[in-house]
């Protein structure tokens, strides 16, 4: 549902490594506060552009930090590239994998005579970078264990991550929602597919947030905090529309930002200070993430939660809620990622339309490969057919898959491994990649007794990528070669052969009977 750009193939898995909640180191030492950022940066193309971005640059103001320094004008980073490593992820965690941007900045401050006094403006309600405060530092003196400690510092963490949450849904509607709407940027429709219900998601997680901050007593400590989390998670299963909503979401701020006024506007909120180098899909995926989250946060709870506390009877129920919960998002995030892919497929031809990828219900995986001429294919691997298709783009300029060959039912796959190094054969990838006759991270795929079907030798990224193609491969084979199986046999069971009738009416309690049937 699956974030979403740069020239490296990128691959999108349907499984995820274990995550491993990490906790805040609180040794209780007093952390430096940043130093006040520069100036709001401004970044012009030609003079007809220095007029909308001061407009833009005005609706941006009010979101900088204050500061008294002055220092030269930022040099504009020419090295935006986006690098994406192939994961394997689920549906839910798959929509939101975002690029990983490095940005260099250049300031040098330098000292200036005294300037007349001007009236301050007022601080951003958005900080540069995180508070990373623990609960340690929140309390002078306590008397807890050390299990205790731990265990006030992970619901204190669960308590901020509210509060951050907050503050950037809040930030993501007031500097970049409205802006574009005010500015005609994008059109109300495109914003309301881009963002889909996120204003929902406020009051939901203000509610919990108040809960929270309500359980902490006189001594800063939280005492029983299952029953709280039992009663609010059932309001989780809202993520279910926005989740759904995000793989379209995604499609279509890539699409948009290939204009020229959107692009601009992206960049200039992306590089000033309030964004914390963060772009527009980072914090529109920011819910996804605190979902999955949640689990994590609990068992971290329940681990550091003493055998007699009351929450020893309440935290594995709900963990199990949340668990559901997310599980729930997730399946149905996949139905909605699949149906998306699915209308996106082009067919040049009406042989191509094979009702297994119309009856497929999910993705396990779909990214880039190469065929063996070297040119780049993008691949879905439904949950019943594998197709290979080339990325273009319709009539108004969105994106579409053209579908190439002849797909292949899961059922009917042959797969074949090569080897690193071994020598290319005709019709194989000589010279296609490296200039040599060593293949590598490659593998063929066939079908059997399929004449159209002419077998498809593919080349991967790197070896992790290949790896991962081959797994998925393979389950998706094995459980399609199940399912076909299973349906054979309750098809037989429901429609037996009328020349085994007889069988059934035989009388097998003495051999006479069995004799008398015989003679017949």
């Amino acid at each position: 549902m699956e974030v979403e750009e740069s020239g490296v193939p990128r691959t999108s898995w349907s499984a995820a490594p274990d995550e491993r909640h990490v906790p805040c180191d609180h040794a209780g030492k007093k952390r430096k506060q940043d130093p006040a950022p520069g100036p709001v940066i401004r970044i012009t193309e030609d003079e007809e552009e220095d007029e909308e971005d001061e407009m833009m640059s005005e609706h941006m103001k009010d979101s900088e930090e204050p500061s008294n320094k002055r220092v030269k004008p930022v040099v504009k980073s020419n090295s935006l590239t986006g690098v994406l490593t192939p994961v394997k992820t689920p549906a839910l965690k798959r929509i939101g994998q975002s690029i990983s941007r490095s940005i260099s900045f250049r300031t040098e401050a330098r000292p200036l005579p005294p300037a007349p006094l001007r009236p301050r403006t007022k601080a951003s309600s958005f900080p540069r970078r995180r508070n990373s405060q623990c609960w340690s530092d929140t309390v002078e003196s306590h008397d807890l264990t050390a299990k205790e400690i731990k265990r006030q510092e992970v619901i204190y963490e669960l308590t901020q991550g509210e509060r951050q949450l907050i503050d950037d849904l809040s930030l993501v509607r007031k500097v970049y929602y409205e802006p574009m709407l005010k500015l005609d940027i994008m059109t109300e429709s495109e914003l309301g597919q881009i963002f889909g219900t996120l204003d929902s998601l406020i009051p939901l997680h203000q509610d919990l947030l108040s809960r929270l901050e309500r359980l902490r007593g006189s001594e800063k400590t939280v005492g029983e905090v299952g029953p709280t989390l039992m009663n609010w998670f059932p309001c989780l299963e809202s993520y279910v529309t926005y989740c759904c909503n995000q793989v379209g979401a995604k499609a279509l701020l890539d699409q948009k930002k290939q204009e020229k006024r959107v692009e601009r506007f992206l960049r200039l909120c992306q590089e000033s200070s309030f964004s914390r180098k963060l772009d527009l899909w980072n914090f529109l995926d920011l819910p996804r993430s605190r979902l999955v989250k949640y689990p994590l946060l609990l068992k971290e709870i329940q681990k550091c939660t003493p055998p007699d506390h009351p929450d020893e009877d309440t935290l594995p129920d709900a963990l199990e809620l949340i668990q559901s919960i997310v599980g729930e998002v997730n399946k149905k995030t996949g139905e909605a990622e699949c149906q998306f892919y699915r209308r996106g497929l082009s067919y040049l031809d009406e042989s191509q339309r094979l009702p297994e990828i119309q009856q497929s219900r999910f993705l396990y995986c779909h990214g880039e490969l190469k065929n063996n001429k070297g040119q780049r294919l993008h691949v879905f691997l439904f949950e019943l057919a594998l197709v290979l298709s080339r990325p273009g783009e319709d009539k108004e300029g969105g994106q579409v898959f053209n579908v190439y060959r002849q797909p292949l039912p899961n059922a009917l796959i042959n797969l074949e491994e090569i080897p690193d190094g071994e020598p290319a054969g005709g019709g194989s990838f000589r010279g296609a990649f490296t200039g040599n006759d060593k293949v590598k991270n490659c593998f063929r795929v066939s079908s059997r007794g399929r004449s159209k079907a002419n077998p498809y030798s593919l080349q991967a990224n790197d070896s992790f990528s290949k790896q991962q193609w081959i797994g998925c491969l393979r389950q998706a084979i094995v459980q399609s070669r199940d399912r076909t199986a299973q349906t054979s046999q309750s098809q037989l069971s429901l429609h037996p052969d009328p020349a085994l009738y007889h069988i059934a009416e035989l009388s097998l309690s003495s051999d006479t009977d069995m004799a008398d049937h015989t003679s017949r």
